[in-house]
């Protein structure tokens, strides 16, 4: 057997494909909350209530980017190694972007910042996921 297709019957591993639907839940639930924040701050602007530009902002990107990610979840199921190191480090990267931001005193109000980091939890779990010891090896190989 070839390294790319020992990595391939790695990939396919049932406990493997079990991880890939966990990461690909766990960035549908980041997308699900993040659209309930935008949601809320929506309902929030019809109703009379302050609404700044950051959380009009902030919300609509991290509601763009889930669709994104969880295409790259995709794509890093059926073997893409590119697609795998790019959910590795966004979802490494994003969460601790969205709690250093909602820690800056005054920037958000605090329901805010506790529903972002909601959503920030779930791409925690998408890190660790790819960093569990049966990807790293299955991608390891197909490198080799």
């Amino acid at each position: 057997m070839t390294n790319t297709t020992t990595a391939t019957a790695h990939l396919t591993d049932s406990r493997n494909q079990d991880a890939f639907n966990t990461m690909k839940k766990c960035v549908t639930l980041f997308g699900v909350v993040s659209a309930i924040v935008l949601a809320t701050v929506t309902a929030m602007a019809f109703t009379g209530h302050e609404t700044t530009s950051f959380m009009w902002i902030r919300g609509a990107i991290l509601l763009a980017v889930a669709p994104v990610i969880h295409r790259m979840a995709v794509h890093a199921s059926r073997g893409s190694i590119r697609a795998f190191d790019r959910v590795r480090t966004l979802s490494t990267i994003t969460p601790i972007a969205i709690i250093g931001v909602d820690l800056i005193p005054g920037l958000c109000p605090a329901w805010y910042a506790v529903m972002q980091g909601l959503s920030a939890l779930a791409l925690i779990g998408v890190a660790f996921i790819t960093r569990s010891a049966a990807l790293s090896a299955a991608f390891a190989e197909k490198t080799s």
